[in-house]
Parts: structure tokens; sequence; C-alpha cells
């Protein structure tokens, strides 16, 4: 390495060759640190989805973490930070499907194995293109132990939970009213959809009492209000609240208006008296409330319920011929023509929250389909399997860990949050009708006679691929061919990583210290990660939850490509330099809140860069040594204690994870006291012919400058590891990364 800092302070020549000294070192893997870095601290990377570019909220989490790491690392730690990428199963299936979508190609016409070879490829070349550019945002994990949620010995422990769960009577398989996109064809969990103010119009339609049940000469009717008149086909009963105008129909019969069919009349008090007309028409296979009643009032109800919307969004046969093939919306406008004379009046606007995929906008098709999922608020039935500690419900596992303060949210405030989302939790389906992902490990038999299995439905389920059926011994053997939800197998990502990396890292490194990931998935991600931790392991996977907010830019605006305001975190590195976009992210954010980023606040950054690094020149270049016993004055003294002020102050920052204050301190310490005052003082001293007091003056400027890289290192590890090795007082092969904080 040069020993000189040259003349302008140019990022582009430095930060390769100091992340190749990094690397080469060996000390991003925990084993090869000093033997006085004992304690471990750890921190399992949130792995980004392994198709695409890195942006600029993945430049903050890498911040973020790379913060905390360095800082232990300096402290003593035994710091390991666990890289990793994620499959992403429907994302990556989406980003795919665009692309064949480019080319020409039909992603419906291509084999299953074929079309998962394709996007294996695609995905593993994005991934290491990503991790090229974690290295360039100065990620100091060690990449000995990467991962990826699509690894083997990953997917068999992810399996083996499922197993343990079937096992415990925590996963079960139904048939559920679902979320179903009929662009992506697949389900979508709760999570995944989003919803959408829409205009529509809503329905008042006359459903006359059967003549049977009339009591009188006068045809009587009960008004139902819909806003869905297409799936009227499928109607297979009416309820009213028992309040209603209508309770007097309770028990009798109605005319379904389009099939000419009897269905019963019901009374429940899911009916909403303040909205339509008291009366609510019963469809179970295209609403999840309907499905909801007719499950209560089976009874009741001899008819059974049918779809009239087929995966694809048209019309099925069921529906009767005027219907039957049509789209749900041309569908809508046939049905209305055919209602006419049973209208009550003219349709109304309605403005509602309707639900759509989160992804292409389409609007979402209840369906009911037979699905997995895993019971959330139940506790294991039976006599549960070994390693399962208690007999609480997987809810109530996250939930204790959270009040007994075993886990911590930064900030605090997000514990009112996650407890809200515990008590609303349900079942949750974790099917997905995709081909990207780790198939679900369930096998269906059939006989030496080709009937369906006796036992068990001739289910099996197994993390180890089955030869035959351990019930009849045969070999007809046909696993599901649906894949698990990206975020089942990301829920076990802390536990999953330390399982399958080295045969004592489990044992050392978990729990780990850190969760450092976006407020915007600590229901999809962190809460899962609680749960399932502390049901496999028995233990909780991190101690503390620290939660960003989303990048925004100068006007507060969320960054996107149609509104032309991203930030291409690589690129404005390769202008200002890695440190600047670092600083530029931490200054001024605050956990939990959305950090706001602009070019104009990286260049600020960039200019500080140049402050550290003309300041650091003078002092080397002033620098000689002089074998006279230096001499400190009063303004020394003070000078060192500011110091030792400024340190402390950004170590309790640091412990109480305010990174903003703390780079914050670091920055307004350098520039205005050390460059501003120190220096400005040491000037004519430097030169002076009282040699102890200029021996005074260099030794004092130097001890700054040391302790100053070390400061600012966790926030701008290049320029500061470059001016680190130019000191007069780095001994040889020394590193600042491993430098005493």
């Amino acid at each position: 390495m040069n020993k000189e800092l040259s003349p302008q302070y140019d990022s582009k020549q430095i930060e390769d060759n100091i992340y190749k000294i990094w690397e080469e070192s060996g000390y991003f893997n925990p084993d090869n640190l000093p033997t006085t870095h004992k304690k471990p601290f750890t921190i399992i990377m949130p792995p980004p989805n392994a198709n695409g570019s890195l942006h600029i909220g993945h430049a903050l989490f890498v911040t973020l973490q790379d913060i905390m790491i360095r800082y232990q690392r300096m402290r003593g730690r035994k710091t390991l930070w666990l890289p990793g990428a994620d499959h992403a199963g429907f994302e990556t299936q989406v980003v795919y499907n665009k692309k064949l979508e480019k080319e020409g190609r039909s992603f419906w016409e291509i084999p299953r194995e074929q079309l998962y070879n394709e996007i294996k490829d695609f995905t593993l070349a994005n991934k290491k293109y990503m991790e090229g550019q974690l290295k360039k945002l100065g990620a100091s994990c060690d990449w000995s132990r990467e991962k990826f949620t699509l690894d083997e010995d990953v997917k068999k422990v992810v399996c083996e939970t499922f197993e343990k769960l079937y096992n415990d009577g925590l996963v079960y398989r139904a048939e559920k009213p679902v979320n179903w996109c009929t662009k992506h064809q697949t389900t979508l969990s709760d999570l995944e959809i989003k919803y959408e103010e829409k205009q529509d119009k809503l329905y008042y339609i006359k459903y006359k009492v059967s003549p049977s049940a009339s009591s009188g000469q006068v045809d009587e009717y009960i008004e139902v209000a819909t806003t869905r008149p297409e799936t009227i086909p499928a109607d297979i009963a009416v309820a009213v609240h028992p309040k209603s105008k209508w309770a007097k129909f309770i028990g009798k019969k109605v005319i379904n208006p389009l099939t000419k069919k009897e269905i019963p009349v019901l009374s429940d008090m899911v009916v909403d008296l303040t909205f339509g007309t008291g009366a609510l028409k019963i469809t179970p296979f295209h609403d999840p409330v309907d499905f909801m009643v007719w499950q209560n009032h089976k009874n009741e109800i001899t008819i059974q319920p049918f779809s009239v919307i087929n995966q694809y969004g048209k019309m099925t046969a069921e529906a009767g011929t005027d219907l039957a093939g049509l789209k749900v919306k041309e569908a809508r406008e046939k049905s209305i023509e055919l209602l006419r004379p049973v209208l009550v009046k003219e349709p109304e606007d309605y403005k509602h929250q309707v639900s759509v995929c989160y992804k292409c906008g389409t609007t979402i098709e209840p369906r009911i389909m037979m699905q997995w999922f895993v019971k959330m608020t139940e506790k294991p039935a039976g006599n549960p399997s070994a390693k399962l500690r208690t007999r609480k419900s997987l809810r109530d596992l996250a939930v204790d860990a959270v009040k007994s303060k075993k886990i911590k949210f930064i900030p605090a405030r997000f514990e009112k949050i996650f407890m809200h989302w515990m008590k609303n939790l349900h079942d949750w389906n974790i099917s997905r009708q995709i081909v990207w992902g780790i198939q679900i490990p369930v096998w269906y038999c059939q006989d030496k006679t080709n009937e369906i299995c006796k036992k068990n439905d001739g289910v099996i389920v197994s993390s180890k691929n089955p030869e035959k059926c351990p019930h009849c011994g045969s070999n007809n053997l046909k696993q599901e061919t649906d894949v698990f939800d990206t975020w089942f197998s990301s829920g076990q990502w802390p536990y999953a990583t330390l399982m399958t990396t080295k045969e004592c890292d489990f044992k050392k490194y978990y729990p780990t210290d850190v969760m450092e990931t976006g407020w915007d998935i600590l229901f999809f991600w962190v809460t899962r990660m609680i749960m399932f931790g502390l049901y496999r392991t028995g233990k909780i996977p991190f101690k503390d939850v620290y939660l960003h907010g989303l990048v925004r830019d100068k006007d507060r605006q969320k960054m996107s490509k149609s509104k032309g305001n991203v930030i291409n975190p690589l690129e404005v590195a390769e202008i200002y330099g890695t440190d600047a976009v670092r600083m530029a992210l931490i200054v001024g954010t605050t956990a939990g809140n959305d950090p706001i980023i602009s070019e104009d606040k990286i260049r600020g950054y960039r200019n500080f860069a140049t402050k550290i690094w003309n300041a650091s020149r003078f002092v080397l270049m002033n620098y000689k040594k002089i074998d006279v016993k230096p001499k400190l004055t009063s303004a020394d003294k003070k000078n060192l204690k500011d110091l030792e002020s400024a340190k402390k102050k950004i170590t309790k920052y640091l412990d109480k994870y305010d990174f903003n204050h703390a780079a914050e301190t670091a920055y307004h310490y350098f520039w205005h006291t050390l460059a501003d005052k120190v220096i400005e003082q040491s000037k004519p001293r430097i030169k002076s012919e009282n040699l102890a007091d200029a021996a005074a003056a260099q030794e004092t400027l130097i001890k700054i400058l040391g302790e100053s890289m070390k400061l600012l290192h966790p926030f701008m590890p290049f320029i500061t590891e470059q001016i680190y090795q130019i000191l007069p007082t780095t001994k040889e092969k020394s590193l600042l990364m491993i430098e005493k904080w």
C-alpha cells in the first residue's frame, strides 16, 4: 500500500484495494479473529431477493448492519455477519415471467422442470452479481458462510420443520377460502394483497319469497344489495339480520332470481344492519364471509356450494348458458340485463376497498381450494415431539417472548404494533401454485388397486423422499406440486443458516444478537422468525429487533421509477464514494422512521470525506519524529479530554443503536474540533524551534487523528482504513477493522 496520501481524495483509487486487503486478512470470518475476540456477536443478514440489482433500501440495511459489526469487532467481540440470498419464490417468478414476455415466450407453455432450471440459472447469476454489489457497499460479512434459501441443506431443515409441525398437529390440509390472482395463477396470503379504493355499482335486487312460504296473495320479496350480481347463480341462501324488516321470512325460502331455484332464508348477526338492506346473499365459494355463514348453517342448507368463476377469471358452465365463458366484468353487465325485471331501483355509485394482487394489481378472486395451512393460535395436539418444550401455540410462544422482554424492539413503539397484529392472527395458507420454490414434502398414495390408501387419506408427510407408502407398501406415490410460501422458508432463516454452516456454529452463535430489517416486514417476516425459532429450537432467534424505515427522496416521496426519483446506490457510490453514501443514509435517520436521501446530501458527505483526507494529509505531511520528550500544554490536555468526551458520547450512542447521533457526533468532532480548532491551533507549534512543544503538538495531533479514524470507521470504513495505514503509529500488517475501540 502507498505510504503517502495523494493530493486529491479519489474513492475509486482506494475502495476496491481496501476491500481486497480486508478479504485477504480473513478477519470477516470470526474463526480468524485474534484470540482476544471471544464473546460472539451475531447478525444474520436478511437475504436480499436474488432476482435483480440492489436498491437504496438494500444500501441502508447493509450500512446499518456493517456499522454494528465493525463497532462490535473493534470492541473485541467475535463477530459473525452471515450473508445470504433469498430465492423469493413468487416475486422472482413474476420477474422471470416479465423477462419471458419481452422475449416473446409463454411462461405457461414451458415444462415445469425446464422452467425451474431456467429460473434457477437466472437467479444464481443475479445472486453472484448482487454479492459483488454488497462488497462495493463495504459489507464486512463472512463470505465463507454465505447461504441461499434453496441450498439443499437449508431445504432439508425447512422440510423437517414442516414435518414436525404436521406431527404436532399444527399443519393441516383443508378446503378453505383463499386469495387467488387470476393473472399469476396462484394463491396469495392476506399480507400479499393490497387494497385499492374503487368505484363500483351497488345493485338492489328482489328475491321473491317462495309462493309456498308467502303469507298472502301479493308477491313478497326480500331486497338484497350486492356489487357482484354475476355470482348470483352460485347463491345457496339469503341471510338476514334478526332485527331487520326481513326477519319474518327467517326459516322460509326465496327464489334465486337467475336460477329460479329455491334457497333458504337464514338468521345471522354477521349481516350489517347499517349497510345495504339488512339482507345478504350467501355465495360461499366467492366470499370468505359467506363461506363462514355456510359453515355455521350447514344443517339448514341442503344445496352444496359451488363456484361459477374459474381460475382464469371466466364464468363456468354452472353460471348458466347466458353467462358461461364471459369474463367477470362482461358477466356483471350481462347479469344486470337478465336481472332488470327484479331491480328495485337504479344502481348506486359505491366506493369501497377492493383487494388486488400486490404485484400486478389484478383484482383478487376469492376461491375455495384445498391448501396447506399452519395453525397459528392453537396448541399442539396429542403428544408433541420431544424438542417442543411447551404446549403453547405459535402465537403465544412469540407473544410471551416479547412480553417477557427476551426480545426488544427498536424503536419500542413497534412492540404495541406487534401485539396488535398477533391478537388478530389467523391460520396461515402456506401453499403456492408456482414452480419456483421448495416443494411441499407431501406425497399422495394410491395403493396397488389404484384406490386411495385408506390410511390418512393417502397423505404421506416426510422430509425425506419416501420410496413407498409406509401404510400399504404401494410405490404409486405422487408428490405435492405446490411450493411453500417464501415466508415459510425465510421465517426459519436464523437457525436454518447456522444449522447448515460449520458443525459448531448453531451452538456458538445462536441465539443471534440483532435482527435488523425494515419495519414494513415486521409481520411478514420478523414475527414468523420468532415463532419458528422458539418452536424449533426452544430459544429466541435474536435478542434485539432494529427496524429501519423506507428510504424517501428530498420531498419525502416514496422512490419509484415512474416518478424518476430513484437513486441507484452503486451509481452514486461510483461518483461520490461509498463512504459518502453510507453517511448520507445514516445522518438524520432514526430507527423506525423513513430516511431522506438526495444526491445533494450524498455530495455533501463527499465534501466531508475530502475534508478528512485533506486534514489527515496536512497532519501526516507535517509530522516528523522528534527525539525529545513532548511537553503537553494545557491546550493539549484539553484537546485530549475533548477527544475522550467525544469517544464516550459516540460509544453511548452506538450501544443504544442511535447511529444517527453517533455519526453526527463523529462528523462534528472531526470537522469542527479537530480540523477547525486543534489543527489550526497547532500550525504555529508543529514547526516551532521549541522541540518539546513541537513534539507535543505533533503527538497530540497524531493521537487525535488516529482515534478519530477509529470513531469514524464503522460509518466510513474505506477512507479511515486508508488513512490508518499511513499513520506513523500503525504497526506493520495492522488493520483498523480490528483495532481496539
